[in-house]
């Protein structure tokens, strides 16, 4: 059976060259001071330190600093493993709002990631549900499908819709109303070792532009080196699988559904449209027809990247700004001869823009938003002042920078401005690259199924064209019929 597919024919009907940001993503500029269509490194760092912003003034025109009310909240926040930092963050925001607003009583949770969405569940069917919760970026839609939470947006707390990244909104909107309040955004880089292209004969000093470039440089890398090219990461049921698949997929052209579209309905499956079987055949190529990448990528996560990456064996990966100083810390626990291989590969790590497609430049939309319960199944009632103070404290410009400080960004845009993301610039190396791919952000689509849609049909996809089990092209209609079936109650 053959199962390689032509790339150019999969593309024959794909938009042949690179789309400008969407409209949505240019709408910053006006009224914040934030021009998201020159959204370059370079800007990003010109542009911290560049306005101040009076919080409890913003707040206090949307609820007076005198009220007196009680707010009940649920969120994932510091634990053992936290920065200092994290820890020293997290606890001045708690004085930093009880001095604003003195009369307002908190009654928070902070709950085990792992723990928290089924206790919501819980609590919402049984009317004990918190007034507000911070909920990672697809859990809201859950909620909002059953009917569970209020429609609350930026309007509600004093914000224009302009303070927000369009990749935001999408996923605190369900059926055309807004159920939330981004607080933190989030977005990766592409990384690479610039000895090992350099021992290929690539530039050191040049991120591959393209997604088909990826799969050139990394049949180069393991022809010239025999070290592998691109980390490719296919395991079933891991988060890490789509947030590093999806972004190829969609450059491509591809989607799950009609995710990347700037008004998606989530209703048009595009899992097998030629975008997705090109994008797919590229990870193909790359497994199967060059041996480039790693053989265990069927099962690696990107912990898995990690010792071959420092070990100077694997050329090029996907992953956060975080992952340098993880880097340094995994280079200060080897000795002898290898610290002088993991020492030569930080010194040699890049960072650079994920590499775009025919389509598009594009990366998975992360983060968290603030969403409100519907006061029927909250325990004790709702006092929606209280949830509009507390959320337009968080939400604003300098707590949403302050408590996304080294492991995500602001979710308010106003915040890029501000004297701290000038500090988090000189202190997080490689910040402002990741930072940079914020407008090319698509979040996962905003569905109840979203997260079985990326973590079971995608990877599974994936494994049936790698492992031959199906063609490229099987592989792509039998993941359209799999989320036929999941969304058919929609």
């Amino acid at each position: 059976m053959k199962h390689a597919v032509n790339r150019r024919n999969l593309l024959a009907g794909a938009v042949a060259t690179m789309a400008l940001p969407a409209a949505g993503a240019r709408a910053q500029g006006s009224k914040t001071g934030v021009d998201a269509a020159t959204w370059t490194p370079d800007y990003i760092t010109k542009l911290a330190g560049t306005a101040d912003y009076d919080t409890a003034a913003e707040c206090a025109r949307v609820v007076p600093l005198d009220y007196k009310g009680r707010l009940t909240y649920w969120y994932w926040g510091v634990n053992q493993a936290s920065t200092e930092i994290e820890k020293r963050m997290d606890a001045d925001f708690w004085v930093a709002f009880a001095k604003t607003y003195p009369n307002i009583e908190v009654v928070k949770q902070n709950l085990d990631y792992n723990q928290m969405l089924d206790k919501l569940r819980t609590a919402s069917i049984g009317k004990s549900a918190p007034m507000v919760a911070r909920l990672p970026i697809l859990w809201g839609s859950e909620f909002a499908a059953k009917g569970q939470l209020m429609p609350f947006g930026p309007a509600d707390v004093g914000f224009g819709e302009e303070e927000f990244w369009p990749g935001a909104l999408k996923s605190v909107t369900w059926k055309g109303k807004r159920y939330g309040v981004p607080t933190n955004n989030e977005t990766m880089a592409f990384i690479w070792n610039a000895q090992i292209f350099k021992d290929a004969g690539l530039d050191p000093e040049k991120a591959p532009e393209t997604w088909d470039d990826v799969v050139a440089y990394s049949r180069q890398i393991k022809q010239k080196t025999g070290k592998n090219g691109y980390g490719l990461i296919a395991r079933v049921n891991a988060g890490n699988t789509p947030f590093r698949f999806m972004p190829q997929l969609w450059a491509y052209g591809g989607g799950a559904l009609d995710e990347a579209e700037e008004s998606p309905t989530y209703s048009k499956i595009q899992i097998n449209n030629a975008g997705s079987k090109a994008a797919l055949q590229a990870a193909y190529d790359m497994y199967v027809r060059d041996k480039s990448v790693p053989t265990s990528a069927l099962t690696n996560t990107q912990t898995e990247n990690q010792n071959p990456f420092i070990a100077g064996q694997l050329a090029m990966m996907i992953a956060h700004p975080s992952e340098y100083a993880l880097m340094l810390d995994m280079a200060k626990k080897t000795a002898g001869e290898d610290r002088k291989v993991a020492d030569n590969v930080v010194a040699n790590m890049r960072y650079g823009l994920i590499p775009r497609g025919p389509k598009r430049r594009a990366v998975v939309f992360g983060g968290s938003n603030a969403h409100v319960f519907n006061p029927d199944i909250v325990e004790g009632g709702m006092d929606l002042k209280a949830v509009r103070a507390f959320v337009a404290f968080m939400t604003g410009p300098e707590w949403s920078i302050k408590l996304a400080w080294n492991n995500s960004n602001p979710g308010n845009v106003r915040a890029f401005r501000t004297k701290w993301m000038k500090e988090r610039l000189e202190t997080i190396r490689f910040l402002n690259v990741t930072t940079s791919m914020l407008p090319n952000g698509i979040p996962f689509p905003v569905l109840p199924q979203s997260a079985e849609i990326m973590n079971i049909v995608v990877p599974n996809m994936l494994q049936n064209a790698l492992t031959g089990k199906m063609t490229v092209d099987a592989a792509a209609e039998n993941a359209a019929k799999e989320i036929k079936n999941l969304i058919a109650d929609l």
